[in-house]
């Protein structure tokens, strides 16, 4: 298949080049356009379901981001006030059985250089960096994209994925800004020597407490442990990447049982980002030009899909452009159809178990735990399905097998 111009993709985050990848599966040229002088990810760790392993292997890089992933053993949930356990959920044979890919966690910058590489080894693919987009016009036949720098860029079309602060969608949907959740998130990683020893399991672990919770899971090899707490504080204002002091992040979480509280302890070096998202909306189209990953859908971190949901779209963009002879138009509006209602569940459910689940207090903890400690493994798994297995919902897991 050929194009007479590349498919333009806004952002060179995961689901930019994750994009990028799938359509150079199919034979398609695009060029990747990153504002930052230099493609890289922000952030520490990553939680990877089945879903992005299935992702990976469609695009190539599946024994790649297998080799370089930690394998926890479960999930598990904890009582950050009795400091005791509420559920564990097993991720051993039962798990890869069920759901056909294991359940891992990997250094979100290590993920981006596996694809990053990938991208670079094609020939389909062009990446420039201080290529900030600022908007487009399109007529019937291509679209051209406005840089910041003055400069335009011609394609057939044009994919933005240019995350929750978006120009594309600016121009495409114009909804302003993201809504603030009032979610502080403080992130750091430790080396593994100075994990307690009583806390350093092979898992991704969750603390609930009211207002707030903990989670932590081993990084790199085992070289690391990465540290996520979460305040519910009403932070006004969004927030990305700021240091901040450590009494600043133990003052939310002064009421909790001192066996959590204490990883606060082993870091000086924390950052806060104030959780922002977006609602669900109706159609991320406009011709030649459609959104992906955070720029269509923006969610809560509390499923831990953001970049699972990402992935899925370069994927399913992928098959629609190759099922459409790359006739881009239609090919966009399928992959809306596909996509929209499984990412909406997502976007609605996480901020929904942010509230219910890994926040409350009193008698609705005392519920939770009664409720969550009484489920068999196999209903657990039951409860994921449509996460990890497929369910028949369109655009879901089934699609990109």
């Amino acid at each position: 298949m050929t194009q007479s111009k590349p498919l333009i993709i806004a952002g060179g985050g995961i689901g930019g080049l994750a994009t990028a990848m799938g359509l150079a599966q199919k034979g398609f040229r695009t060029i990747v356009l990153e504002k930052a002088p230099e493609l890289g990810e922000i952030g520490a760790g990553i939680q990877l379901g089945p879903n992005a392993f299935h992702a990976f292997d469609y695009l190539g890089v599946g024994d790649t981001a297998r080799a370089m992933a930690v394998y926890v053993d479960e999930l598990r949930l904890m009582d950050a006030m009795s400091g005791e356990s509420i559920v564990t959920i097993p991720l051993g044979d039962e798990f890869r059985a069920r759901f056909k890919n294991p359940y891992a966690v990997v250094h979100r910058g290590e993920l981006h250089g596996v694809f990053l590489k990938a991208c670079r080894e094609s020939d389909l693919i062009e990446l420039r960096t201080n290529a900030a987009v600022s908007g487009y016009e399109q007529d019937g036949n291509e679209v051209t994209v406005k840089l910041e720098n003055g400069e335009e860029v011609v394609g057939s079309g044009l994919i933005g994925a240019d995350g929750l602060w978006s120009n594309v969608r600016k121009r495409l949907v114009n909804d302003g800004m993201p809504r603030v959740s009032g979610h502080s998130t403080y992130r750091s990683v430790v080396p593994v020597d100075k994990m307690p020893e009583e806390l350093r399991w092979n898992a991704a672990t969750l603390w609930a407490g009211p207002k707030c919770h903990i989670v932590h899971y081993p990084l790199s090899g085992w070289k690391l442990f990465n540290l996520v707490v979460t305040y519910h504080n009403d932070a006004p204002e969004p927030v990305a990447g700021q240091p901040v002091e450590k009494a600043e992040v133990l003052r939310g979480f002064e009421h909790i049982h001192q066996k959590p509280r204490q990883l606060i302890e082993l870091s000086d070096d924390w950052k806060l980002w104030v959780l922002c998202d977006r609602d669900p909306i109706s159609n991320w189209i406009d011709g030649r030009v459609g959104l992906l990953g955070d720029a269509a859908h923006p969610t809560m971190q509390y499923y831990a899909q953001g970049a699972c949901m990402a992935m899925e779209d370069a994927v399913c963009l992928s098959a629609e452009m190759e099922a459409n002879s790359g006739d881009i138009e239609k090919s966009l509006q399928s992959y809306q159809s596909k996509r929209i209602n499984r990412t909406a569940r997502i976007q609605l459910q996480s901020r929904a178990i942010g509230d219910h689940i890994y926040h409350p207090s009193g008698v609705h903890a005392q519920l939770r735990n009664a409720m969550m400690s009484a489920m068999t493994t196999e209903q657990w798994f039951d409860s994921l399905q449509w996460i990890y297995g497929g369910t028949g919902l369109e655009g879901g897991v089934d699609s990109i097998r």
